[in-house]
């Protein structure tokens, strides 16, 4: 009878794998995750509220589906080094998939949003549960670097409007270039300088700021994890700049205030007609996400001779979306650029 009650607790890890990791979890690992924790923070903030732009979203949301997710993903995840949140995929998705029922800022578009994340969820749960995680093995590479790049172009082309400092709109590329550029003369020239130089800083930070650390002697892992935190430099210095000279008063779009304080607990809609209308985009959600998610997740763990369990990798995302949902938040996975930052600052877990 010692042997089965002994099985337990290794049975029980299998799915909440926190209560394996959990028992060797020392002081020198906490500090380690407590650096890798701070750095990722400070880039996480800035992503999560421009995401939940790019979803159409309140910027607060972003940081709703930053908080609690994490917390699922630590609980019933396999990776050491993932940082699960809003990506911007996923982000473009959401908008594509809730744009067809809802306006953006409405409550109908906020309610489909957070219906959204959780259905996509219990997808991904589901999924887990019955062991559908060999299915990564048999989607084309090729079509899914086509379909990321695709979303890419798009989510780029979006954002010109944020840059020109005009109004757009438009779901398909082709009405999004035909909106800019009927509203192309109204351009603020302060928020295009604005845009384009922080554009011109990111892209000479991803190749030009490595070489310069180099020359003047910083060692290489410090000097990863400033190249990677380039974005945080340029979201630090635009903000600074739009509250010494008041841009806000010169045209110049704010963010504004963002509600302080934990986010509330949410009870998603259960509307089954919404569910129905839903269901399609949370499926190519759940399998996106998760083959990003398994992607980078995979890279980092053989860099330390780790294993990830494709099945239970699905249960930690499912988790985490559950939990976005019930805090108010939007659909989330694995982020790549975050996750490399996390691992090259030192996480453990």
């Amino acid at each position: 009878m010692a042997e089965p009650s002994r099985a337990r607790p290794g049975a029980l890890a299998r799915y909440v794998p926190v209560l394996d990791w959990g028992r060797r979890y020392d002081r020198a690992a906490a500090t380690s995750d407590l650096v890798a924790a701070a750095i990722v923070t400070i880039m996480l903030i800035p992503q999560s509220l421009a995401y939940a732009l790019l979803a159409g979203l309140p910027a607060e949301m972003g940081l709703y589906a930053s908080i609690l997710p994490l917390v699922a993903y630590a609980i019933f995840g396999t990776s050491r080094a993932l940082a699960v949140g809003p990506v911007a995929v996923v982000s473009l998705l959401t908008a594509a998939a809730v744009g067809n029922l809802a306006l953006p800022g409405t409550s109908d578009y906020i309610v489909a949003a957070i219906a959204l994340a959780f259905l996509s969820g219990v997808m991904l749960v589901a999924m887990g549960l019955f062991r559908l995680g060999f299915v990564a093995n048999f989607l084309s590479h090729p079509v899914i670097a086509g379909f990321i790049t695709a979303s890419g172009i798009i989510i780029a082309v979006s954002q010109l409007k944020h840059i020109l400092g005009i109004e757009a709109s438009g779901h398909s590329l082709v009405h999004i270039l035909e909106t800019l550029f009927a509203q192309i003369g109204d351009t603020n020239p302060i928020t295009l300088a604005l845009g384009a130089g922080a554009t011109a800083f990111l892209f000479w930070v991803r190749k030009g700021l490595k070489p310069l650390l180099f020359r003047l002697g910083t060692p290489r892992g410090l000097a990863d994890v400033l190249t990677k935190a380039g974005p945080v430099a340029a979201v630090a210095v635009t903000t600074a700049l739009a509250w010494g000279f008041d841009l806000g008063a010169q045209g110049v779009k704010l963010v504004g205030e963002v509600p302080t304080g934990l986010p509330p607990l949410t009870i998603p809609s259960f509307d089954l007609a919404l569910w129905g209308q839903l269901a399609g985009s949370a499926f190519i959600i759940s399998i996106i996400g998760f083959v990003e998610s398994i992607s980078v997740a995979q890279t980092l763990a053989a860099k330390k001779r780790q294993r990830i369990q494709p099945d239970q990798e699905l249960v930690g995302l499912g988790a985490s979306n559950i939990a976005s949902a019930l805090s108010g938040g939007f659909p989330v996975t694995g982020g790549f650029s975050r996750s490399v930052v996390n691992f090259d600052a030192g996480a453990e877990t």
